[in-house]
């Protein structure tokens, strides 16, 4: 009878993952709600960031943006500029070292809860739940025949999926064209080409990877899931079940088995369809929710919970596995986290609002003025990276006698170049010659500090 029961079970469980899209079950518990706190807050800060504000020098600019068209990038009070990519290039290293520590400490904790993946697709499988019923009238809807029922509830869910799609869509490129200045051009059809392609290009793409694809990318698509494995360790903490503890399963009510009732619950509620009870697998994103359904049968079973649960290879081994080693591998990620973050720090802290180029005057190397001085003529192209005007006094040093002929203060507006034309004179009964260094250092009026020094060179006879 109990083996009958089990073929009964496994048929059906196998059904479940094999019949065409996995309609899984909802559960609640701790970490399900952990995942609905992470989307609301990921989606707090994506939707409403590109609404935020930022007054600089009485001018209010959204805070966050990539202005691609005037090559700025705009994060509040920060302005960066391609030539502060270094930045960038550490602030992905920084976010690719992040993500390798938490896998080798609990394993696809990203893939679980915050990926964009996992994020959209809880979305829009949770209007799916509401407009269409739980996972087994879903089932049913999707097996049934075509009905006016069916066509009205799906197109009342694709209704939807398709709006957020939409949203999602303006709202990723109202990073990049200002998301108050998009919609008004949305609402006359006066895009441009750029916007137009990626409203299309994006919507399409969260329609289809959260409406569709779902539990494939994470199955056949993310190349994270091939490589994550070998980040972990015997001491990585996964979501596991505690085979020891659970075998033999039995069906309720048994004796002499283990505390697992084969119920099946564990798969119902996977989003990527895998058991498990099979032991680690390329398709587990580590969300959870199987540990939230066998602790709720646990309990009403009168058993500890815990069953499935965050643990160890080692944790897993029982007492007799041998003690816990040194994780070389977390001290390297966390060394070159720390690395990073001191050198991010550093380069921010070093950054200069201003640039200068020094060009000496090629169609003539000098000149000699009925007084008696030598002159050398140059341009200098003064950027000020500032997201505010600012003026430069221009000095220079390095020949005796040496001075700027005409005027050394130059205004600069904000996030612009300004080339000048500058003559410089040196007094010609100097008994140096040739070819001499000299040094141009130029200095904002308001803040001295900032000041920026270029070498150059003056020609004497």
């Amino acid at each position: 009878m109990g083996k009958s029961v089990s073929k009964v079970r496994e048929a059906k469980l196998e059904l479940y993952r094999r019949k065409g899209k996995i309609h899984a079950r909802a559960v609640a518990g701790r970490f399900n709600a952990l995942r609905w706190a992470i989307v609301w807050l990921t989606q707090f800060v994506f939707y409403g960031g590109c609404w935020l504000t930022w007054e600089s020098n009485g001018i209010a600019r959204q805070a966050v943006l990539f202005d691609i068209a005037h090559e700025k990038f705009y994060l509040f009070g920060l302005v960066l500029w391609p030539q502060d990519a270094l930045l960038l290039a550490l602030a992905l290293i920084l976010a690719a070292t992040a993500l390798f520590l938490v896998t080798a400490l609990a394993g696809r904790l990203f893939c679980g809860f915050a990926c964009p993946q996992t994020v959209y697709t809880t979305i829009f499988t949770w209007i799916e739940a509401k407009v269409e019923g739980d996972h087994l009238d879903r089932l049913r809807l999707d097996q049934g025949p075509t009905s006016a029922r069916k066509l009205m509830l799906k197109g009342a869910k694709h209704s939807l999926w398709l709006l957020i799609a939409a949203w999602t869509a303006i709202t990723f490129v109202g990073y990049f064209t200002p998301i108050r200045e998009l919609l008004p051009a949305l609402a006359v059809g006066d895009t441009g080409p750029w916007e137009g392609f990626w409203l299309v290009f994006y919507g399409l793409f969260t329609y289809v990877q959260a409406g569709f694809a779902r539990e494939a990318v994470c199955q056949h698509m993310c190349p994270y899931s091939r490589f994550q494995g070998v980040m972990f360790d015997r001491n990585t903490a996964t979501v596991s079940y505690d085979i020891r503890r659970g075998e033999p399963r039995q069906a309720r009510g048994g004796a002499g088995g283990g505390d697992c009732i084969d119920c099946g619950i564990c798969v119902e509620v996977c989003p990527t369809g895998i058991d498990i009870r099979d032991g680690l697998q390329l398709g587990c994103i580590n969300c959870g929710l199987c540990i939230d359904a066998c602790d709720t049968v646990m309990t009403r079973v009168g058993k500890p919970i815990g069953l499935i649960r965050f643990a160890s290879e080692r944790e897993l081994a029982g007492p007799a596995s041998a003690a816990r080693g040194g994780r070389p591998r977390l001290a390297v990620y966390g060394g070159l986290l720390l690395a990073v973050v001191a050198l991010g720090a550093w380069s921010l802290g070093q950054r200069s609002l201003l640039q200068v180029d020094v060009l000496r005057d090629r169609g003539a190397l000098l000149r000699e003025t009925p007084a008696g001085r030598i002159e050398n003529a140059y341009t200098l192209k003064l950027k000020n990276l500032d997201d505010a005007p600012r003026e430069f006094v221009v000095e220079v040093s390095g020949v005796p006698g040496i001075e700027l002929v005409g005027e050394r203060a130059f205004a600069v507006a904000a996030g612009s170049v300004r080339p000048v034309s500058l003559t410089l004179s040196a007094p010609g009964d100097t008994a140096l010659s040739g070819v001499r260094p000299i040094t141009f250092r130029v200095a904002a009026a308001q803040d001295a500090a900032a000041s920026v020094v270029e070498p150059s060179s003056f020609i004497l006879p």
